[in-house]
């Protein structure tokens, strides 16, 4: 029989628009991006915030942390791309990365590399141990690229979503596409990794309302989310818990079984729709991104 999870404790941060999430990995602090160009560090613990950076003056849709260099990194609609000592607060690097909106900025586990996804359909790879130069460009999408993301089990291998329908996968040593999925009917926002029971799958998400299961190897589509009545814009496989949590602009989190893929609880919001979702590993804490702040809530059963 299977268990059953659903959400609780749940704390509120109000502020402006909130893009994007992210957990430090030893810190009790959420990074979080903004639409009106300023992001910033919470204390869930202290419920207080601990550093606060003014970006710009447009909209922040990514921010990361890169903890081994104690440095915050953000991609911001002015096409730039910044980075910030999260200790002193100093900016280390400021550069123009593309030509277009910066919808996402991800960052290898373990080398000096960053992927910067653009809506001039375009991906880059900057190296900062090479003072940030463009190593390689990605080429190959029609539309916005929404979401980059590197393959836990394969340090040259990447995923990206666009609105053009397509998830792509990329070796980081070439400009060319490994290979391309036609995953959903309208564009997708989201593209993740997750492994379950020794197999490997592709998570996106996109605007015909549906969250797609991927075999990554043969490209074939292993199940179809359904039940949002709106734009999926996030999903995620908690890596301790055999669960998927997908977020929407219909205000609702979901919780499917990461096995069966059946949906085990939804959680509608009261803050506005949804952009961004992170877990934090070693807990059951999730983080939300959402319309009016962010959210933090407990995964409980």
């Amino acid at each position: 029989m299977s268990t059953a999870f659903k959400f609780e404790n749940e704390i509120v941060q109000r502020s402006e628009r909130a893009k994007s999430v992210e957990f430090h990995p030893t810190e009790p602090w959420i990074l979080v991006s903004l639409h009106s160009g300023t992001v910033y560090i919470w204390n869930y613990q202290s419920q207080t915030t601990e550093k606060t950076f003014k970006v710009a003056e447009s909209p922040v849709r990514s921010a990361k942390f890169i903890p081994s260099k104690r440095w915050v990194i953000v991609g911001s609609d002015d096409a730039f791309i910044r980075v910030y000592d999260y200790g002193t607060m100093e900016k280390i690097k400021e550069f123009q990365a593309h030509k277009d909106y910066i919808r996402c900025v991800g960052v290898h586990p373990t080398l000096p590399y960053v992927l910067s996804a653009s809506d001039d359909a375009v991906i880059k790879l900057w190296d900062w141990e090479k003072d940030w130069e463009c190593t390689q460009t990605f080429e190959g999408h029609s539309h916005y690229v929404m979401r980059v993301a590197f393959d836990p089990q394969d340090p040259n291998a990447f995923a990206s979503a666009s609105l053009d329908g397509a998830i792509k996968i990329w070796n980081v040593h070439s400009s060319a596409a490994k290979f391309t999925l036609d995953a959903h009917e309208k564009g997708l926002n989201f593209v993740d990794y997750f492994s379950r029971d020794d197999k490997h799958y592709l998570l996106s998400g996109s605007d015909d309302y549906t969250a797609k299961v991927w075999d990554d190897k043969g490209g074939s589509c292993v199940h179809t989310l359904e039940g949002h009545e709106h734009n999926v814009t996030a999903v995620c496989a908690h890596p301790e818990l055999p669960i998927v949590i997908t977020g929407s602009e219909d205000e609702t989190l979901r919780i499917w079984d990461a096995n069966s893929f059946g949906l085990k609880h939804a959680l509608k919001f009261d803050h506005g729709r949804i952009w961004g979702i992170a877990y934090q590993k070693g807990s059951r804490r999730v983080a939300v991104a959402c319309d009016e702040g962010i959210a933090v809530v407990e995964i409980v059963c």
